[in-house]
């Protein structure tokens, strides 16, 4: 875990924004981080069937606290965090249909804009946060150095500039680990996928 990198938002009452992917066993960083004194409330997609739901939650030690729950109840139970200073984690590797179109790989993909409108609200840091599978059952925390949503007045452009910079960070993280990313959904329409998925893009 890179401690340096947690420093500045380790004190009670900052506020921040971690965000990652679905990398390796990504719920390690969410134990971590409790572990290592920035325990964070995260946006929370539960499980259909609601006893496995309930086995996660046990397995990953998620308590009502912890947890937001993804759409609008989760969006103003993400600015409540922030606003009352605490550290807040999301996932926004995903399509998101009604999100906006930001590059990803080269090409145009429906991602979710909540991270950078959170942050151009709170004027809080962004931290990059993965878990790296480095030998069988032996992992690796990788915070990145945090970084702030430019705001110069142009909401939209501040937007998709911040969720550009987002985007590049999964991609890189993709380019040095594939086969450590869990691919769920289509990012991209199904002609682009076809090419990314054979590698042409």
């Amino acid at each position: 875990l890179n401690k340096e990198n947690i420093a500045a938002v380790k004190p009670e009452g900052t506020p921040c924004i971690f965000f990652s992917g679905h990398f390796a066993n990504w719920e390690l960083f969410a134990l971590t981080a409790q572990k290592s004194g920035v325990p964070y409330v995260q946006v929370y997609r539960a499980a259909n069937n609601h006893f496995v739901d309930a086995m996660l939650r046990k397995i990953r030690k998620l308590e009502d606290k912890d947890i937001i729950p993804k759409g609008l109840r989760g969006a103003r139970g993400a600015i409540s965090a922030l606003r009352s200073g605490r550290r807040l984690g999301m996932l926004v590797d995903q399509k998101m249909n009604d999100g906006i179109a930001v590059p990803f790989f080269g090409h145009d993909a429906m991602t979710a804009p909540a991270l950078a409108i959170l942050a151009l609200k709170f004027k809080c840091p962004i931290l990059p946060a993965r878990v790296i599978r480095i030998e069988g059952a032996r992992f690796t925390i990788d915070v990145g150095e945090p970084f702030y949503a430019e705001d110069t007045g142009d909401r939209d452009a501040d937007i998709l500039r911040t969720m550009t910079r987002v985007n590049e960070t999964i991609e890189g993280w993709i380019r040095e680990h594939p086969e450590q990313w869990m691919w769920l959904h289509n990012r991209w329409p199904k002609d682009i996928t076809d090419k990314v998925g054979n590698g042409i893009a």
